[in-house]
């Protein structure tokens, strides 16, 4: 089996997520109400264009996968989560970059990027 060659290859954006809860949220939690928000605004097959993927979640820092052009899709989707499980939750970009480590180094492990 051959594999695409990169110049082929989908190109990728990485978005880095605060998240404030009242009560932890599990991955899948946090998945599907990301999912249900997205297919809301633009419906299934708008969610499926966007090419998302939540690569890691530990309940207040989150890495999630998009293609360039439906950035602004996954953006508004992320704004508009408000609940999960009737626990209220604030999702919110803090950065967005080219590849996992970029936002990784970049976003993690700072410290001031708490809601006010």
């Amino acid at each position: 089996m051959k594999i695409l060659p990169p110049t082929l290859r989908e190109k990728k954006r990485y978005l880095a997520l605060e998240v404030v809860s009242e009560t932890h949220a599990s991955r899948n939690q946090f998945l599907k109400e990301l999912q249900y928000s997205i297919a809301s605004l633009v419906g299934d097959v708008g969610l499926s264009e966007s090419g998302l993927r939540l690569l890691y979640f530990d309940g207040i820092f989150a890495i999630v996968r998009c293609i360039p052009k439906k950035t602004w899709v996954v953006r508004a989707g992320i704004a508009a989560i408000t609940d999960i499980n009737k626990k209220r939750i604030a999702v919110r970009v803090i950065g967005i970059g080219g590849t996992v480590r970029s936002v990784t180094e970049k976003y993690k492990d700072r410290k001031n990027y708490t809601l006010p």
